[in-house]
């Protein structure tokens, strides 16, 4: 019984091991969201091994004046061919005549067309400790991204 369990295991790893490479380098693009009032971000992906990857996001409001600032450190599972869901933590600073930092997290879906275009929708809660920024903001987002 050891002995499937192991060998299971070791399919399900290798599985996890050839989808993760399925992640582009770099994508660029826009997220369309709602929190903390920028309505929408500049975002960028970059791989960062296996089914890890790297997301920042900036977004920009009051004629550029105000900005929030987001990275978060993601893990992307394969669920059918070229679809995909993702979850990761992070952290942002958000400036709005004060500045402020967050804690934020983020669980989504996202399909990668046979173009080098990725669409995804995602969830993204985030805690405020300072400045404006205190106290939960929820932002659901959809994002289209540009893979190269």
């Amino acid at each position: 019984m050891k002995k499937i369990l192991l060998a299971l295991s070791l399919i399900f790893a290798a599985n996890l091991t050839m989808n993760a490479q399925e992640i582009s380098d770099h994508a660029i693009g826009v997220r369309i969201g709602g929190g903390n009032g920028t309505g929408g971000e500049i975002s960028y992906q970059k791989h960062l091994g296996e089914n890890h990857r790297l997301e920042l996001d900036l977004g920009l409001a009051n004629k550029f004046n105000d900005f929030k600032l987001t990275g978060l450190h993601q893990w992307v599972w394969n669920i059918e061919e070229r679809f995909n869901w993702y979850a990761g933590v992070g952290a942002g600073i958000v400036s709005a005549d004060k500045f402020g930092i967050y804690a934020a997290g983020v669980a989504g879906f996202e399909y990668n067309f046979k173009a080098p275009i990725l669409i995804a929708l995602d969830y993204r809660p985030e805690i405020g400790f300072s400045g404006n920024s205190s106290g939960l903001v929820s932002d659901i987002g959809l994002a289209v991204r540009y893979q190269f």
